[in-house]
């Protein structure tokens, strides 16, 4: 690694699996201590293991839900007592909803649910570390957007376009009112990203693809092309930089596209719910395969195969 965090403490929200737990272990690769937070307490520890032997010098784990603020309250203050001082907040916690549902038809309950965690938990983070760096005289805040939050999508995932676009505001705003007093806000925002998680259902399959068919480096990046860009951002190296969105995207926000094959999950809700008014004229043919996916994701659009059946 080219970063060096040596005496600094980092604390990663979301960081139990998927994008937090890569930034977790490249931090401890790189000397940070560690305040590693997520609802899930075994799968957080497993990840500290990993960091511990990565390099960390130091580990704590902190159980929390970012959507309750007493948890993110109590949180922060352990992170503190236990290591004296948080220098860098990565922002990562977040949920979505896969249904494809229209917005004309999206329902508030969920909405708010992912308001609650991908803005509003991200915000009390924001200012609860942010009230310690200030005080402090200094940090790095890198929170993690999404090239959705950048304009508009095909995707129908209204309440995350709406939460990671509000992230993006508070980026600006925070890392311009900060600025004046040592602490630099930052965000990522990533295009399509392979993790451990959704490698084996999109490598190989019509998925990627259709992907890399509106992405102008025409793949899916890597999760480590994103811990690259968070590392820059939380360093040193990054001083002068504040109020910075940087996609890490293959170009797709560049390329100014919407999409250039019809979408299959345009296909997944029909009748009042349809998402489309039909397939579209002009695009290029769907990829070999990708019907596959006509009948949307198993388990959200149809049940899962019961386990010995056919």
């Amino acid at each position: 690694m080219a970063f060096d965090y040596t005496g600094k403490t980092a604390l990663v929200t979301g960081a139990s699996y998927g994008l937090g737990e890569v930034f977790a272990k490249d931090l401890a690769a790189s000397g940070a201590e560690l305040v590693l937070t997520a609802r899930s307490s075994e799968l957080l520890e497993t990840v500290a293991q990993a960091c511990r032997e990565a390099g960390s010098p130091k580990v704590t784990t902190a159980t929390g839900d970012v959507s309750v603020e007493a948890d993110v309250v109590d949180v922060v203050a352990k992170g503190i007592e236990a290591h004296g001082r948080i220098d860098l907040l990565v922002n990562n916690a977040g949920v979505a909803d896969m249904r494809g549902v229209p917005p004309e038809k999206f329902d508030m309950d969920t909405f708010n649910w992912i308001l609650s965690v991908d803005l509003n938990g991200a915000f009390m983070m924001l200012r609860e570390c942010g009230r310690h760096m200030l005080a402090n005289g200094g940090g790095s805040v890198v929170n993690i957007c999404s090239i959705m939050g950048n304009g508009a999508n095909e995707l129908s995932v209204i309440p995350y376009t709406a939460a990671k676009g509000g992230l993006r505001n508070l980026t600006l705003q925070l890392g311009c009112e900060w600025a004046d007093r040592g602490v630099r806000v930052n965000s990522v925002s990533p295009g399509f990203i392979l993790t451990d998680m959704i490698r084996a259902a999109v490598e190989g399959t019509p998925n990627a693809d259709y992907i890399a068919s509106r992405t102008p480096m025409r793949r899916m990046g890597e999760a480590q092309e994103v811990s690259n860009a968070v590392l820059f951002l939380g360093s040193d190296l990054a001083s002068y930089i504040t109020g910075v969105d940087l996609n890490v995207d293959g170009g797709t926000n560049a390329g100014n596209g919407y999409y250039q094959v019809q979408p299959i999950h345009h296909e997944w809700n029909t009748g009042d719910a349809a998402l489309s008014p039909g397939a579209y004229g002009g695009l290029t043919a769907r990829p070999e395969g990708l019907e596959a996916m006509a009948g949307g994701i198993p388990g959200v659009h149809y049940p899962l195969p019961e386990a010995g059946g056919e």
